[in-house]
């Protein structure tokens, strides 16, 4: 297409954007393969856009052949609106005309748009497009969460023979069993190499001296993780029977099919002719190996990678941040020299005294790698920004001094929604939203895993956790100590002692032949442990003739929780949302809200509120979900916060209460680390 710009400096004037020497030696590199380590605040998207424009400007590509992958859904939205707006504000496309009436298709010479997409997109639309030359079928679904968790679940209780090293939970071993898949997914390793891997690794153990107690763990997690492999064996049969894959499929697939088929790549180079990949930090080793074997592996295509490898913090995922490290070796010129290394370090983000702090702590990290410089301010910002910090005796003192200081920020003028507080974990967001609620401070906890840790729905999954596993101690703790039954710490060691007397009597001898054969299977069921609500039951059939002494206040209770819950489990075969609407009713635990302060009342409402969302959109994927595959879903929430959450903070005017990773590329005007 004819050329539209023809040097930086009209760039700028175009754009309006004062460029920085570094970020104008990144935008107007030549189109080759180009790895950019942009730190926090540096304006990685800008320049992202900024490449976009100068290229298709300078007429070296069209806008149709650039191709940019990302993560999400809606920073995709964001980087394609960042790249259309500044094309049209820098002349090089028009804005969409309104059609005339009557007129036909647009003109094929007009100008197309740049491909902005997710990875896993990108990924899924080439198994589309390309998948019959692996033999996967057209017909092939996409899993949604609720039909990963529903045939997860399937397969564990089909699974046959005994499994004595798996003693988690059934709900637990559904997130297991799916975490493990997508491990291996984003690795790229299969059940049967793990399987031989932990053979080989328990061989090994008996011979050697397990000298302290985290080596003596190693030969069951090995057992354990040996099964599961198994299990994963089975859940991808499944998987294949019905014509079923999920993301990790998608993206294993995707990369078997770049490594076997380099026709594939060819078609691909042909179509874009550029390529942006952001966060590249974050992407896993299948992605590297699916994006080296199509634009990389010395065809010297124009690849521009952009992250930072201090913020790569979802290793957990299966994330390599070797990856941005080692790009220039992957993706090298066509006569074999590495790929070019460029930085972005002035952050306009932040004031100078802030990345002075940033800077101290982050320098063990910048060492690691290479080609990443300390965080600059933008000239004039050197001494902006405030910084305080407090210590202090105990984890109520710090409690009460952040609240304080947020309610003094937002009686003194600050709007809440330019404030945030920051956590490692969610296991405080309860806490301080109380604190805030308590002073008048609107808040907004934010994500799936922020509302498990507050306290209206811990308890109601406590009560469901209870209906679908008897031996959820936990959660039946949790219930009996909570302020609905109140039961005291002796009546409760109590009941523990009634629940140990009933395996010994379960294991006791005699001539009963059911007392026989259960003698027989000892050992062989892992969930032949003591049980609580076994114990809780007694109450109702009088089962129990310990004459151990509860409390008269105790019985009563005890009797009164096993008849709900009891009545309870009748209907856990009903959707999902009569369910945990049943259980709502019937505990009261709704009425329990409404006895709260006002301000706290409608806060917890609005949160429980939010959850039945949640609930309901899993059950919506699926018609046939059910309480113990929702109680997976959470479990994975809990643990792996990113791999299911992807709530993003609400537009409402409130402090946002979130963990450190859920905030990365957000922005406030006040931000508080709790427990720093």
């Amino acid at each position: 297409m004819p050329a539209r710009i023809s040097d930086p400096e009209q760039l700028k004037e175009l754009l309006g954007i004062p460029f920085t020497p570094e970020q104008m030696a990144c935008v107007t590199a030549p189109p080759a393969p180009q790895v950019i380590v942009a730190g926090a605040g540096s304006g990685k998207t800008t320049v992202m856009a900024a490449r976009v424009v100068w290229l298709v400007g300078t007429g070296q590509v069209a806008p149709e052949q650039v191709l940019g992958l990302t993560f999400t859904n809606k920073a995709a939205g964001e980087l394609a609106e960042r790249v259309r707006r500044a094309l049209t504000e820098a002349g090089v496309t028009e804005p969409e005309p309104l059609a005339p009436p009557g007129a036909g298709p647009q003109d094929e010479h007009t100008p197309g748009e740049p491909v902005i997409s997710t990875y896993h997109a990108f990924a899924g639309r080439l198994l589309t497009d390309h998948g019959l030359r692996l033999g996967l079928e057209p017909s092939t679904r996409l899993l949604a969460d609720a039909t990963r968790f529903q045939l997860a679940a399937r397969v564990l209780r089909e699974a046959p023979g005994a499994h004595p090293a798996l003693t988690r939970s059934f709900p637990d071993l559904v997130g297991d069993l799916l975490a493990l898949d997508g491990e291996l997914s984003e690795h790229l390793v299969t059940p049967d190499r793990l399987r031989h891997h932990d053979e080989d690794l328990l061989g090994t153990l008996e011979s050697t001296p397990l000298t302290n107690p985290d080596l003596r763990k190693l030969p069951e997690v090995a057992r354990a993780r040996h099964d599961l492999a198994g299990l994963v064996e089975q859940y991808r049969s499944a998987k294949r029977d019905r014509d079923l894959i999920d993301f990790g499929d998608q993206i294993a697939l995707s990369a078997t099919l770049a490594d076997r088929h380099p026709a594939v790549g060819a078609l691909l180079r042909e179509e874009f002719r550029v390529v942006l990949l952001d966060e590249y930090q974050d992407t896993s080793v299948a992605q590297r190996i699916l994006l080296a074997g199509l634009f990389g592996h010395g065809t010297g295509h124009p690849v521009t990678a952009v992250g930072d490898p201090c913020q790569a913090i979802y290793g957990w995922r299966g994330a390599s941040v070797a990856n941005l490290d080692d790009f220039p070796d992957h993706f090298p010129h066509a006569d074999g020299t590495p790929a070019a290394r460029h930085s972005l370090s002035e952050n306009r983000r932040s004031g100078g005294r802030l990345l002075d702090l940033a800077n101290t702590m982050a320098a063990p990290l910048r060492a690691m790698h290479t080609g990443v410089e300390a965080l600059r301010p933008a000239p004039g910002a050197e001494r902006d920004g405030i910084v305080r910090c407090a210590l202090l005796d105990t984890h109520a003192d710090e409690l009460t001094w952040l609240a304080d200081r947020i309610a003094h920020l937002v009686a003194t003028g600050t709007p809440p929604g330019e404030i945030a507080v920051l956590c490692r974990t969610a296991g405080d967001f309860g806490a301080i939203q109380s604190a805030l609620v308590d002073r008048d401070v609107p808040v907004e906890v934010v994500g799936l895993s922020g509302l498990l840790h507050l306290p209206e729905v811990a308890d109601l999954v406590a009560v469901c956790e209870v209906l679908q596993d008897p031996g959820a101690n936990a959660s039946l703790v949790r219930l009996l100590t909570g302020p609905r039954w109140r039961i005291g710490p002796r009546d409760l060691a109590l009941l523990g002692r009634r629940a140990r007397l009933l395996v010994r009597r379960e294991r006791a001898g005699g001539d009963d032949p059911d007392r026989r054969l259960a003698e027989a299977v000892e050992g062989v069921d892992p969930a032949e442990v003591i049980s609580l609500a076994d114990a809780l039951d007694t109450f109702l059939d009088g089962s129990a003739d310990d004459e151990l002494p509860f409390s008269a206040e105790a019985r009563v209770r005890y009797a009164q929780l096993a008849t709900e819950l009891r009545d309870l489990r009748r209907s856990l075969a009903d959707p999902l949302m009569d369910v945990l609407h049943r259980v709502l009713a019937t505990t009261g635990l709704e009425v329990e809200l409404s006895s709260s302060p006002q301000a706290l009342a409608a806060r917890r409402r609005e949160t429980l509120s939010n959850f039945l969302d949640v609930a309901a959109s899993f059950a919506a994927q699926e018609k046939d979900a059910s309480l113990l595959a929702f109680l997976g879903f959470l479990r994975t929430a809990a643990q792996y916060e990113k791999g299911l959450d992807n709530a993003l903070p609400g537009g409402e005017n409130t402090v946002k209460v979130l963990t450190a990773h859920k905030s990365k590329g957000l922005e406030w005007d006040v931000v508080a680390g709790a427990h720093a």
